[in-house]
């Protein structure tokens, strides 16, 4: 399974349907944030709440987090929430960078899942196993094509070259 989602032109296209979707959702969610107003210490103090009982929804290390770290800095969230499902979602959809757009879509819905918020999150999260398993077959039918090749030359003459100066 994982060399078919590795090698396969249909998997490919299977992936890209997959990143389409992902990246629909993503930019849509960061889209109504960015034009529509977006403050997340609502969200936050309401995780935060949730960290208590028998069997709380936030476990007590990530409630901890939120208090001592996301929650004062909650400004800073305001401005990286919109802009990250922004750029995640139009990573997906262009198949840009296509690795680094579905990891760190996975981050956040592991955070907002920390948070105790169900929603999509675990859907998404399933899905994008498939796209970042996949690697670079998933970017293959996308901007990929021509940018992963071009980041792996830049990389290879810039470390010959720091290599020849050492």
């Amino acid at each position: 399974m994982v060399r078919w989602l590795r090698e396969n032109v249909y998997a490919s296209y299977v992936l890209l349907v997959l990143r389409l979707y992902l990246g629909y959702e993503w930019l849509s969610a960061g889209f109504e944030k960015l034009t529509g107003g977006f403050d997340a210490t609502g969200f936050l103090m309401g995780a935060v709440k949730k960290a208590t009982g028998d069997h709380p929804a936030v476990q007590g290390w990530w409630a901890g987090f939120l208090q001592g770290f996301a929650i004062p800095n909650a400004g800073l969230f305001n401005v990286l929430i919109p802009i990250g499902e922004t750029l995640v979602g139009l990573g997906l959809i262009l198949g840009c960078l296509t690795t680094a757009a579905v990891f760190f879509g996975m981050v956040m819905n592991f955070a907002f899942m920390f948070s105790g918020t169900t929603s999509t999150n675990p859907q998404m999260v399933l899905l994008s196993i498939f796209v970042i398993v996949a690697g670079f077959n998933a970017g293959k039918i996308g901007l990929d094509r021509w940018v992963i090749p071009y980041i792996r030359q830049w990389a290879a003459n810039t470390f010959k070259k720091e290599g020849a100066r050492a």
